[in-house]
């Protein structure tokens, strides 16, 4: 899915909430104004949702669904979309592992990056298994 938006550089709030939304679903910035996220009913209805409030500040945006087309390009996309969460895993993994943790608090940023995780990545159920092993729990 391609979002492709413009946004009215004045007031400068809406372009910041509109870039923190893509940022916090998990989109990954192709180009200028051209985000990607893998295609699903979940992240078309994202998109869908981020362009009517791009509208609504006066916007324009456009939605895409299409598929690469260049050899090595869709794996360097699953690439990228994976090592962005996979990082923020690995960080939890590492509080994990110095025995001190706030369980709490990590649940609750595996939560969040578990709303990025847009293809299942092997280390999130990695962390998933080691919160609950910890006693901390997770919701999915």
């Amino acid at each position: 899915m391609l979002l492709i938006y413009r946004v009215p550089p004045e007031p400068t709030a809406g372009r910041v909430s509109v870039w923190r939304k893509l940022k916090r679903i998990g989109a990954i910035l192709l180009h200028d104004s051209v985000w990607v996220l893998p295609a699903s009913p979940r992240t078309m209805e994202q998109f869908q949702w981020l362009a009517t409030e791009i509208s609504e500040l006066g916007g324009e945006a456009m939605l895409w669904q299409g598929a690469l087309c260049l050899a090595g390009q869709a794996e360097a996309l699953v690439h990228e979309f994976l090592t962005q969460v996979d990082v923020a895993y690995a960080a939890i993994l590492t509080c994990l592992q110095r025995g001190d943790a706030d369980l709490v608090a990590l649940s609750r940023r595996y939560q969040q990056i578990k709303l990025q995780d847009h293809l299942n990545s092997a280390l999130g159920q990695r962390a998933r298994e080691a919160l609950i092993a910890a006693g901390g729990g997770t919701d999915s």
